[in-house]
């Protein structure tokens, strides 16, 4: 059955905070756009679990995955208000919202997985979750959204001049339209949808996503040269609507943030499985791989970072990012 959004919001205000302040059952709302069995959905349930072991059942947690509720940016808006407690979302629809969320999303900031998840887990990343809650939004935690990579039709990307009059799918995002022109291809803004398609008909020369994804769509089956540029890694945020969470009292928020914060460690550990099971799948299918020395295509992005990165307390930020890098780890 579809849910109207019109009909959840009211009826999810009316029922999930009126009884958040006091002692009885209360049962809060949540939305991830991505499918039941996706490592996000997974973990956010999980959360649930653990919300409700530890308030001795008093809280529960309902989600609505698949996107039953509607895009990011509307679901993002109605968590402002109140009318959805929780909500998972990507980066992306957030950075029109707090300029600090932008710097996680910044191309070829990040050395490897294991620096993004010492930032995510240190104090840049906390300071990022805390610069929400003026925008009525608490930041809980951090999943993963794992590393992109390009994908293309003609050949290996090595270096930036192999990408020079490419035709590249982008999310409609200036941000990843000024990456692609910074390495001297045209950005191609595209419904994900669309891509498939696009690749068959050459309306497009290649893409960019990770590799579950990459799978998922079936992508590699039209551009089978898979390069490991792995230049973005933009997180994923669970969040909280402020107004709930002004209704909880001070033992359950508790109960929220730490439950929020195991449920990270159990993603990664679904997510790093998923990515593993896709690259080995496609690789044995023939998809042709290769590894990318980032230094050449960072160095075009500093034009970049500078253009999106204005504030002094960005760049304080994304220095202290770029000195947690794995060389001084």
């Amino acid at each position: 059955m579809k849910v109207s959004r019109r009909a959840f919001v009211g009826g999810a205000f009316a029922m999930g905070l009126a009884g958040c302040g006091g002692g009885g059952r209360s049962t809060l709302f949540g939305t991830d756009t991505h499918p039941a069995d996706y490592p996000t959905v997974q973990a956010f349930r999980y959360f649930g679990d653990l919300v409700e072991r530890r308030s001795g059942g008093r809280l529960r947690v309902k989600i609505f995955p698949s996107g039953q509720l509607g895009a990011e940016r509307d679901t993002l808006e109605i968590t402002s208000f109140g009318g959805l407690d929780f909500n998972r979302v990507n980066l992306a629809p957030l950075n029109s919202i707090e300029p600090l969320t932008t710097i996680f999303s910044l191309p070829f900031l990040f050395d490897s997985e294991a620096h993004l998840r010492r930032v995510l887990d240190g104090e840049p990343g906390e300071r990022v979750l805390r610069s929400l809650a003026p925008h009525d939004m608490i930041g809980l935690c951090f999943y993963d959204s794992g590393a992109r990579s390009f994908y293309n039709t003609r050949g290996p990307i090595e270096r930036p001049a192999d990408m020079h009059g490419m035709k590249i799918r982008v999310q409609n995002s200036d941000l990843y339209v000024a990456m692609i022109q910074g390495l001297g291809a045209a950005a191609t803004p595209m419904d994900l949808s669309e891509v498939y398609q696009g690749l068959v008909q050459g309306v497009i020369d290649g893409a960019e996503n990770n590799w579950p994804s990459y799978e998922s769509g079936r992508h590699y089956e039209v551009a089978p040269y898979y390069s490991l540029t792995r230049h973005v890694m933009a997180p994923e945020v669970l969040l909280m609507s402020k107004v709930s969470w002004d209704n909880l009292n001070s033992a359950d928020r508790e109960i929220v943030m730490e439950s929020a914060r195991e449920s990270v460690p159990y993603m990664r550990r679904l997510w790093d499985a998923r990515v593993a099971a896709a690259q080995e799948a496609l690789v044995a299918d023939g998809v042709r791989v290769n590894e990318v020395d980032p230094r050449p295509f960072r160095r075009r992005m500093h034009p970049v970072w500078e253009s999106f990165v204005t504030t002094d307390v960005q760049n304080d930020i994304m220095r202290a990012v770029l000195a947690m890098g794995d060389g001084n780890a």
